[in-house]
């Protein structure tokens, strides 16, 4: 029987394939938060921008683009708003909100990998980019005032956190009345995934098992005192997706069941305002 990992080694293994990721990254070599081989549950960023977007951003930007959705035009941004994006990686989310929200506005990335948060200034600085700020800490504890924010945002990273209750307690607490919650994430429908996979460490740093189911996400949002939850449905994965040393685990699981990942684009609001 697989033992549940703490909540501490889940954080150290997303520490460890982030930092692996941005290392692969100062070599010019595609990385993915799913696999070492490009397979698994997030897309490269040429799958989820566009190529008018890829061409703001330096070309490491996008090499770190470790995400499953493209937060920053779900999320319609408008000029003079103050975003956040918890885990922030390399910084293309940072950077592609930081042009649209423009000068009078301000993006923060927050992460806790030492390696992305130095490839995230170096890429907002070959940019040019003034209205950025990465800070470095932990998604459970923001380190920003309360009332702080118009938008959170977010890219396949919520589902890596051991406590989203915290994390989304964290998100309603800066973000200011009014404010709003729009994320890409990995989401579960049809049923819970099998305690066997919950329990894998591979595939918690890889973006699954930490996955909530949709009834859980919306649960936990209302619980943080969010309003107006919604989901969109933006892929279904399939067996294909799953890290190919995995599948021997994923079929018996999966396939003989009605549970899918998907990714998804969730949106909440904070009240006020």
């Amino acid at each position: 029987m697989t033992t549940k990992p703490s909540a501490e080694q889940i954080r150290e293994a997303v520490r460890e394939r982030y930092a692996g990721a941005a290392r692969q990254v100062q070599v010019l070599q595609q990385a993915s938060c799913c696999s070492d081989d490009g397979s698994g549950c997030c897309d490269t960023s040429a799958t989820i921008y566009d190529l008018r977007q890829l061409r703001e951003v330096p070309e490491g930007a996008s090499l770190a683009s470790l995400g499953c959705g493209n937060p920053t035009l779900l999320a319609q941004l408008a000029p003079g708003e103050t975003v956040l994006d918890l885990g922030s990686g390399g910084g293309i989310d940072v950077l592609l909100s930081a042009k649209r929200v423009g000068a009078t506005g301000k993006a923060y990335g927050l992460d806790m990998t030492d390696e992305m948060l130095a490839l995230a200034r170096k890429h907002a600085a070959e940019a040019g980019v003034a209205n950025v700020e990465f800070l470095k800490g932990q998604i459970e504890a923001i380190p920003l005032p309360d009332a702080s924010v118009d938008v959170i945002i977010s890219n396949c990273v919520i589902n890596l956190s051991a406590d989203k209750d915290a994390v989304l307690r964290e998100a309603y607490r800066v973000l200011k009345p009014g404010g709003r919650f729009a994320v890409a994430d990995i989401v579960v429908q049809g049923g819970p995934l099998p305690e066997e996979l919950r329990h894998l460490m591979s595939l918690w740093a890889g973006c699954i098992s930490g996955a909530l189911t949709e009834g859980e996400y919306r649960d936990k949002l209302a619980a943080a005192g969010f309003s107006d939850v919604r989901l969109t449905i933006l892929k279904t994965y399939g067996l294909e997706d799953v890290p190919e040393g995995l599948r021997s685990v994923a079929p018996s699981s999966l396939a003989e069941s009605d549970t899918q990942i998907v990714s998804a684009f969730v949106k909440a609001t904070k009240a006020g305002g």
